[in-house]
């Protein structure tokens, strides 16, 4: 399966230290030039530049012509050739996680995977525990209320319920 990714996604995941879940649970993962530049900015934790200085093979950056795609709304530069790149690779998926940019991608038939989806598709396969990451996801700055957290966790212990 070959997804393009966002910033949001790739940066948190980093931070919690299982950005190497990507790898195993898709075939290909590409960004574009701009995901790339802004991993590396000046407000981007330390952690993300390095882990981008020694990018993985798994992980592609490609250039992408984003005049064939125009968003109806405005949204980021990153997401704005997120979405460009995803429709011109006819990639699967694309992570991303703003809510204006996700009712974009969607927009441009595109299947959207937000973080929170891909915590949930490696607890499915038994490759983290769900709790412990969800934890130390609400210790960073990304974005989630408090009813989303709590459905994660619930649709998580009765997934365990049922095994």
């Amino acid at each position: 399966m070959i997804v393009v990714s966002d910033t949001t996604p790739l940066r948190y995941l980093i931070e919690l230290e299982v950005v190497h879940l990507l790898e195993t649970l898709f075939s290909q993962v590409i960004i574009p030039q701009e995901v790339a530049n802004e991993l590396q900015g000046t407000n981007t934790p330390q952690k993300v530049k390095d882990w981008m200085r020694a990018c993985p093979a798994w992980l592609k950056v490609r250039a992408v012509d984003v005049s064939s795609y125009i968003p109806v709304i405005e949204i980021h530069a990153g997401e704005r050739e997120a979405i460009a790149l995803a429709l011109e690779v006819t990639a699967e998926g694309i992570l991303i996680d703003d809510r204006d940019a996700r009712a974009e991608a969607q927009r441009a038939g595109l299947t959207v995977i937000p973080t929170l989806a891909i915590l949930e598709l490696a607890a499915r396969r038994n490759l983290i525990d769900l709790p412990s990451v969800m934890a130390r996801l609400r210790q960073t700055s990304f974005h989630v209320s408090q009813k989303l957290y709590d459905e994660v966790i619930e649709r998580d212990r009765l997934r365990k319920q049922k095994s």
